[in-house]
C-alpha cells in the first residue's frame, strides 16, 4: 500500500517530469537556418538541458550550429557543440558577467537570414549579468542580496534588475536584430509573464525605470548614489512594446507550473485521492501562505469542505521570505515549518513543499516533508518550531527530523510545488 509520504514524492516527481526539456523543447524547435548562421544562446537553471534537447532534435545538422548557454553551478549537462558555462545564482558572479559579454559579442553583426534560438528558464536573471556603465559587479551583488532579503516578489526584483542591465528587458533580442529570434521559455514565475521570466531578455518590457526606483523606495532599500544615477539615466530604459528591433522575435512558452500541477493531479487521482488545484501563481510571504493552506486543510478534516478526504491540495507559484533571523533554509522549508506551527500535529494531514529545480534557496535540498507527528517528534528532539521559524531556520529543522527532500539539480524549473494530503477518516 502506498504511504502518504510515497504518494507526495510520486506527485513531485510527476510535476518535475512534466517540465523535462527533452519532452518540451522538440515540438517547438524551428529548423536551422538554410542560408545563414544558426546560434543557440540562453540562460537559466534548465538552459543546459534545453541545449542538449536542441542537439538531440537537430542530430545530423549540428555542423551548422554554434552557441553558448549559461546555467547555475552544478546544473550543467554535456553538449557537443553548444558551449555550457556555469555561473552563480541567485547572486551573480564574474563568470556570469564574462559569459554574458561573450554572448553579446556572439550576436553582434547578425543578418536577416540568421536564426537565433534563445533558451530561457528561471534563474536567468542572475546568470545573465552585464551591468550598465557606472555600476560594478560588486554593486549588482550587493543589490541582489538586499533584494533577496527584502521580501520583494519576483516581478519587483526583476523590474529592478532589468533597468540595471545591458541584456535584460528585451535588450538581448535587440542586440540580435535583424536576425530572426525564437525564444523557448520555461516559466518559473506566477502568471507565466514572459517579460518576467529571467527578466525577459528577448521580450518587450512595459515597466519603466521609475518603477524600479519605486521598488527600492517601497522596501526602504538604501541604494548607493551610482545605482540611483544609473536608474535615472536615459539608457536605463528597457526595450518597449512596438520597438522595430523586436519585429522578428517570437517567444514560445513550452513548460509552465499549471501543467506540472495537472501531472501531479493525475498521480493523486490514480491513487484514490481527489486533487484540488488551489492555483499555480500563489504569491506572498511563505509563512502567510502556509497559514492559509493550514486553514483549508483543517476545513477538509473537520467539515469535508471544499472537498472531502481523501484529497490532495496542490499549489504552485513563488512565495517570498522576509529574512528576520540568521538561520538557513529556502522558501519551501519556511513554508513547511510555518505549516507545522499552524497545524501543530493535526491528524491525517501530510505535506510536501519543494522547488522543481531541486534546490530550495541556497541549500542542497529541494524541499521537505511534513507529517502529523512532525510537531511531536521535533519537541522530543529538543527543537522549538516557533522559535526556529522566527529565525528563518527551516533547513536544520527538517534535517534533524530526516525529512529533507534531496534530488540534486533536476535540470528544469517551473517554480515551487506544494501538496497537502489529507487522509480518509
Amino acid at each position: 500500500m502506498t504511504t502518504p509520504r510515497d504518494l507526495l514524492l510520486a506527485m513531485f516527481r510527476a510535476a518535475v517530469a512534466a517540465a523535462d526539456p527533452m519532452l518540451c523543447v522538440p515540438p517547438h524547435l524551428p529548423r536551422p537556418s538554410v542560408t545563414g548562421r544558426t546560434l543557440v544562446i540562453g540562460a537559466g537553471k534548465a538552459a543546459a538541458s534545453m541545449a542538449r534537447a536542441v542537439e538531440h532534435t537537430w542530430a545530423g545538422q549540428l555542423g551548422r550550429v554554434e552557441g553558448l548557454v549559461i546555467t547555475r553551478y552544478g546544473h550543467a549537462v554535456a553538449c557537443e557543440q553548444i558551449e555550457v558555462v556555469e555561473a552563480a545564482h541567485p547572486v551573480p558572479d564574474a563568470a556570469g558577467v564574462r559569459a554574458t559579454e561573450r554572448m553579446l559579442q556572439m550576436v553582434c553583426g547578425l543578418r536577416a537570414d540568421d536564426l537565433v534560438v534563445c533558451l530561457i528558464s528561471g534563474g536567468g536573471s542572475a546568470l545573465l549579468c552585464s551591468p550598465p556603465p557606472g555600476v560594478s559587479l560588486e554593486d549588482k551583488q550587493a543589490l541582489s542580496r538586499a533584494l533577496l532579503r527584502s521580501g520583494a516578489d519576483i516581478g519587483e526584483m526583476n523590474c529592478v534588475r532589468k533597468h540595471l542591465s545591458r541584456v535584460k528587458g528585451g535588450r538581448l533580442a535587440a542586440a540580435c536584430h535583424p536576425a530572426r529570434v525564437v525564444t523557448l521559455a520555461i516559466s518559473d514565475v506566477p502568471g507565466d509573464d514572459l517579460a518576467v521570466i529571467a527578466s525577459g531578455p528577448t521580450v518587450a518590457d512595459p515597466t519603466r525605470a521609475a518603477d524600479a526606483l519605486a521598488v527600492l523606495a517601497k522596501y526602504r532599500m538604501d541604494a548607493p548614489a551610482n545605482i540611483i544615477a544609473a536608474l535615472n539615466a536615459t539608457q536605463a530604459e528597457t526595450v518597449k512594446p512596438g520597438d522595430v528591433r523586436l519585429a522578428g522575435s517570437d517567444t514560445l512558452l513550452i513548460a509552465r507550473p499549471q501543467r506540472s500541477l495537472e501531472a501531479a493531479a493525475v498521480v493523486a487521482r490514480e491513487a484514490g485521492f481527489t486533487p484540488m488545484i488551489l492555483g499555480d501563481s500563489i504569491e506572498g510571504e511563505a509563512r502567510e501562505v502556509a497559514r492559509v493552506h493550514a486553514g483549508i486543510a483543517r476545513q477538509v478534516v473537520l467539515h469535508g469542505q471544499p472537498v472531502e478526504a481523501p484529497c490532495v491540495l496542490l499549489s504552485g507559484g513563488e512565495t517570498t521570505v522576509t529574512v528576520r533571523g540568521g538561520g538557513r533554509g529556502g522558501r519551501n522549508a519556511e513554508f513547511l515549518l510555518a505549516l507545522a506551527c499552524a497545524l501543530r500535529g493535526q491528524p491525517r494531514v501530510h505535506a510536501l513543499a519543494a522547488d522543481t529545480d531541486g534546490i530550495d534557496g541556497t541549500e542542497a535540498n529541494a524541499g521537505a516533508l511534513l507529517a502529523p507527528d512532525t510537531w511531536q517528534r521535533a519537541l522530543t528532539l529538543g527543537l522549538h518550531p516557533t522559535a526556529m521559524l522566527e529565525g528563518n531556520d527551516g533547513y536544520p529543522f527538517f534535517e534533524r527530523l530526516g525529512d529533507l527532500v534531496i534530488t540534486g539539480p533536476t535540470h528544469t524549473n517551473v517554480n515551487d510545488f506544494r501538496a497537502v494530503l489529507i487522509e480518509p477518516v
